[in-house]
C-alpha cells in the first residue's frame, strides 16, 4: 500500500503538508489532519481550541484538504487525510478530493475528546458500527481508497468484528491505536484482509518487532513524527522487521 511501511500519524492542528514533506525521507505515507468537516465537528473543534488544543479550522475544510494535497503532488510520500464528521455527506465530499489527488481518506473513529464525542464523532462513531460502515461505504463508492482510524480497549467494541464489517463496506485499511493491548493487531489481521497499520508507542526496534510479530503490515509514528532522530531509528527497525517480510510476500 505504501513503501517503506512506516507512516506519520496525524497530529491535531499540526499535521499539514509542510509536516508531511519534512518526514518524506523516512516515511512511506503521511496522514494529514485531523480536520473537522461539518457544523457539529467544527463547533467541537472550536471548543477544544478554546481550551488550548491545536485544531485546523479553515473557512472551507474541503478546500483546505485539496490545497494541502496539491502541495504534496511532487513529494515522495503517499498522502492521506484524517477527517472528522458527525454526518456522512462531507466525508463523501472529502473522499472525492482524495480520489482526485491520489490520496487516502481516513475516517476518524478514534478521538475521545468530550466535545467530539458529544456531537457523534470520534470514539462515538467507533461505538456505532452501522454508522461507521455507512461512512466507509459511501466514501469508498467515490473510488477513493478509504480506511478508518480506531483505538483498542473501548468497552463493547470488538475490533476484529468491526474489521470484517468495514472490509465488506469497502474499506481498504485500518489504522489501529493499540493502546496497551498490542495483541489486538493479530486479532484484526486474522479477521480480515485489510491493510493494518499499527500505532501506539512506536519508537524503535522493540515496538516495531512486536507489531511485526502480530502481523501488522505497517507501523505509524504519532507525537515524535517531527523528530528525525526517532524517525531514523524507526525506519531502521522497519527495514529489519517489516520491509523484508512484505517484499518476500510480494514475490510469491
Amino acid at each position: 500500500m505504501f513503501r517503506p511501511p512506516l507512516a506519520l500519524a496525524s497530529l491535531s492542528g499540526e499535521a499539514d503538508a509542510d509536516w508531511a514533506r519534512a518526514g518524506a525521507d523516512y516515511a512511506g505515507a503521511a496522514f494529514l489532519g485531523g480536520i473537522a468537516l461539518d457544523e457539529g465537528s467544527r463547533a467541537a473543534a472550536r471548543e477544544m481550541v478554546a481550551r488550548d488544543r491545536n485544531e485546523f479550522l479553515p473557512e472551507d475544510p474541503v478546500g483546505f484538504i485539496d490545497r494541502q494535497l496539491a502541495a504534496l503532488e511532487d513529494a515522495p510520500i503517499q498522502p492521506a487525510f484524517n477527517v472528522r464528521s458527525a454526518t456522512p455527506e462531507p466525508v463523501v465530499d472529502a473522499a472525492r478530493v482524495c480520489r482526485d489527488r491520489d490520496a487516502f481518506l481516513e475516517i476518524n473513529a478514534h478521538c475521545r475528546q468530550d466535545e467530539l464525542c458529544a456531537v457523534g464523532c470520534g470514539e462515538t462513531l467507533l461505538r456505532d458500527a452501522d454508522r461507521l460502515c455507512e461512512y466507509a461505504e459511501r466514501a469508498a463508492a467515490t473510488g477513493a481508497t478509504v480506511g478508518v482510524k480506531v483505538r483498542a480497549e473501548v468497552p463493547g467494541v470488538d475490533l476484529a468484528t468491526l474489521a470484517r464489517a468495514l472490509e465488506a463496506a469497502g474499506a481498504s485499511f485500518m489504522h489501529v491505536d493499540a493502546m496497551d493491548t498490542e495483541s489486538v493487531i493479530a486479532d484484526v489481521v486474522d479477521a480480515s484482509d485489510l491493510f493494518v497499520v499499527a500505532n501506539n508507542g512506536v519508537r524503535g526496534d522493540e515496538t516495531v518487532r512486536e507489531y511485526a510479530d502480530y502481523g501488522a503490515d505497517a507501523v505509524s509514528v504519532g507525537r515524535p513524527s517531527d523528530n528525525p532522530v526517532v524517525l531514523e531509528r524507526v525506519l531502521a527497525a522497519v527495514d529489519r522487521h517489516l520491509r523484508s517480510d512484505l517484499e518476500t510476500a510480494s514475490s510469491r
